[in-house]
């Protein structure tokens, strides 16, 4: 299990690494992400699993027939996680789950173990939702979460649409939208993350068992000025939207601190962009997380006071509970590993709400910081995910 988890971390690594600041930058359907692609169907066909690609660009490498597993009434067992990247990006959210899977593959051939149900590794395409703004895009168009026309015509940075993004990397867009056969494969999906925060450095446990998604949503906050000259524009006759930013923003922080909230303006759009020019026009987008829904709601409407108009909601997603059973058991294969609650999107979420029975493995993060090039785990935590992992797929696969 050691060096077949080594040999695949490191090559891995080159991918998408940026050099000025040691993150990655793996976006959905880019020459990067068609790279980590490639690397997983090449891990796939050394195992001797058949890899399938869904209707939205997931890729699932099969141990066994998942089609004859539905036919029985056994559907198949899933681990496995994403391979792509938030901007400037640590090495472990997303590929930590997706080589740990793969190394459960090798670790229960090597014993002989012969699966009574199929087993699958997965990688979610567009997890993050960096390029095109919503996350677990691959999940959410599988489970009908995400309207498919909607999906397709989703625009980057630089005004490239995903269905143009999707045929460019040679995926074909025009049957993009739910996928229920492939969602029938699927009686269980337990994903292995590294953790994205500080739980398990203060519970000082190598791995947890996750419980609870919290809400969180995206929205959309539109802040109309006028353009004009920098130097002689005198500070009366101004109509600056980035004034008006900085009290949004300013809002927000108070109202999450009051809400028991987080929230966060992370990605900003000023037109026309020039150092010496007064914007137009200033976009944000708030990203707001906590307890419950009515908390992060009241987030989201001090701040459409205070921005004088209402943020668009681009993306919600509800408190999600995974399968308590299932959490249970896995809590107790693992030695009653603790249960932990996470205010991150995953997949497995996804697939949750959707009625899928899912849950999640958590890896130690010392650092206690993600989406960042310092997010990191110590070899011997991710060797104890695996085999925690590995623990769980051969009990429920057995």
């Amino acid at each position: 299990m050691t060096m077949t988890f080594d040999g695949m971390w490191s090559a891995i690594a080159p991918i998408g690494r940026e050099a000025s600041t040691g993150g990655y930058r793996r976006y959905a359907w880019t020459p990067q992400d068609a790279m980590m692609r490639e690397w997983f169907a090449g891990e796939a066909s050394r195992r001797g699993l058949d890899l399938v690609v869904d209707l939205a660009g997931n890729q699932w490498a099969w141990w066994g027939d998942p089609d004859a597993a539905v036919a029985s009434g056994r559907p198949g067992l899933v681990i496995g996680s994403h391979l792509d990247s938030v901007p400037d990006g640590g090495a472990f959210d997303g590929p930590l789950g997706v080589v740990s899977a793969l190394a459960v593959v090798d670790t229960l051939k090597a014993k002989d173990f012969l699966p009574s149900r199929p087993i699958a590794v997965v990688n979610f395409v567009d997890e993050e939702g960096a390029r095109f703004g919503i996350a677990c895009a691959g999940s959410r168009l599988i489970t009908g979460k995400l309207d498919p026309d909607t999906a397709r015509g989703l625009r980057d940075a630089d005004g490239v649409t995903m269905a143009e993004a999707m045929g460019a990397a040679g995926h074909p867009v025009e049957h993009v939208g739910p996928d229920g056969e492939t969602v029938a494969r699927i009686g269980a999906f337990v994903e292995l993350h590294v953790e994205q925060g500080r739980g398990l450095i203060e519970l000082g446990r190598p791995v947890a068992v996750g419980s609870v998604i919290r809400p969180h949503g995206r929205w959309r906050i539109d802040l109309d000025g006028q353009a004009n000259h920098a130097g002689t524009t005198r500070l009366k006759d101004r109509r600056d939207p980035m004034l008006d930013l900085a009290s949004v923003i300013q809002a927000a922080r108070a109202a999450a601190s009051a809400q028991g909230c987080v929230a966060t303006v992370g990605k900003v759009r000023v037109e026309p962009n020039g150092v010496n020019a007064i914007p137009s026009r200033v976009t944000a987008w708030l990203d707001a997380r906590g307890p419950g829904e009515a908390e992060v709601r009241a987030v989201v409407e001090s701040v459409g006071v205070r921005s004088g108009g209402l943020a668009v909601q681009e993306s919600w997603t509800p408190e999600t509970v995974f399968d308590v059973p299932l959490a249970d058991r896995l809590s107790a294969l693992l030695d009653n590993a603790p249960m932990l609650a996470t205010a991150a999107g995953h997949d497995a979420g996804v697939l949750a709400t959707a009625g899928v029975s899912a849950g999640m493995l958590f890896v130690r993060n010392p650092t206690g910081i993600s989406h960042s090039p310092v997010e990191f785990a110590e070899r011997q935590d991710c060797l104890s995910g695996i085999e925690a992992l590995t623990a769980v797929t051969e009990e429920l696969a057995r």
